[in-house]
């Protein structure tokens, strides 16, 4: 493996689970790089003031500060201790007020109860998970009746053409077979947003129970 393969590597292993230094690294570049997408992600939420919001995959923490603006209490699940780490120095005062919980965890197991959440956002997660279903099925258990799910992800056909993606073990479905897992899951796609990103696609795909 050259140097140029040995670092597209390492930093989509990163992006995936972000780790230690490099890890805090790739969270601020993860929030510049993503502000569009997450601010268009969280809009599309349409917060009520009080509702209890839920950030899965935070990872730079941008997700999180747009949702405390709005929501009365915030979660924010992460697999990375580091982004976990990183979230409770930047938030510390609203960790303390109790406004927001921070949670290790996955997307295929929330460790949140039934019901428990009016509206959730993730945003560029789904490419690290092996069982889509399963994490859709997670979701669908938290959220509260007459809640909604925003999903945010890169243009399949776009990523698709990047080899950095392909060979380092991101998981890039047909956008077809992303909303029938939503759909299978009790989440079908109420609206469609598709915007362009630093020259690629992006879509944000907002749902709600059946």
């Amino acid at each position: 493996m050259g140097l140029r393969e040995s670092f597209q590597a390492g930093l989509a292993r990163q992006l995936g689970h972000p780790n230690g230094l490099r890890g805090r690294a790739v969270g601020a570049m993860l929030n510049r790089r993503n502000r569009v997408a997450v601010v268009k992600a969280v809009a599309a939420l349409e917060l009520a003031d009080g509702e209890t919001a839920l950030d899965i995959g935070f990872g730079g923490g941008l997700g999180l500060s747009l949702l405390l603006r709005e929501a009365g209490t915030v979660h924010g699940v992460d697999i990375s201790a580091t982004m976990l780490d990183r979230a409770r120095r930047t938030f510390h005062q609203e960790v303390a007020a109790g406004r927001l919980q921070l949670h290790e965890g996955s997307m295929t197991a929330l460790p949140l109860g039934d019901a428990s959440i009016d509206a959730i956002v993730s945003t560029n997660t789904v490419y690290f998970v092996d069982d889509l279903g399963a994490a859709l099925t997670e979701v669908a258990r938290v959220l509260a009746p007459g809640g909604r799910f925003v999903l945010g992800i890169g243009d399949p056909d776009s990523m698709a053409r990047s080899r950095m993606l392909t060979g380092n073990g991101f998981r890039i479905r047909p956008l077809a077979e992303v909303e029938t897992a939503l759909t299978a899951a009790g989440l079908p796609v109420t609206r469609r947003e598709r915007f362009a990103l630093g020259g690629l696609g992006f879509h944000v795909l907002v749902t709600g129970p059946n």
